[in-house]
């Protein structure tokens, strides 16, 4: 069976990766404009923004930098992903929330929540 090259795969790996970064943070964000409900890690995250005065994004990115500054010990280098997904979904969520007006009604609500679920999917299957 003959398997293509690892490098003529590396730039569709990397265009899926990227995309797939931007779409998780707008489905953060489509979660966070939905008003009811978002994912755990994202808890932290607008916990922390409302405590200190940041945006989501720059809070993600921080506590993304924490968590690769816990690997130091554990002798860990973080790959190109790794350090991508820390600034891109940061990037992408306030890109996002930027764009995206707060809504009032219930019922496009309920939509954006289930479209951020949905593209969470995706996003995490890219």
């Amino acid at each position: 069976m003959h398997r293509p090259d690892p490098a003529r795969r590396l730039p569709r790996r990397l265009v899926q990766l990227f995309a797939g970064l931007v779409l998780y943070g707008f489905s953060m964000a489509l979660l966070v404009r939905s008003d009811l409900g978002v994912i755990p890690w994202d808890v932290l995250h607008q916990g922390v923004s409302r405590q200190i005065g940041w945006s989501l994004g720059m809070v993600t990115i921080a506590v993304g930098v924490v968590v690769l500054l816990a690997w130091i010990p554990l002798r860990e280098r973080p790959g190109i992903g790794t350090v991508s997904n820390v600034v891109v979904i940061g990037l992408a969520v306030d890109a996002t929330l930027w764009l995206l007006p707060p809504l009032d009604d219930l019922p496009v609500r309920m939509l954006f929540a289930l479209a951020g679920i949905v593209l969470n999917a995706v996003a995490t299957a890219a």
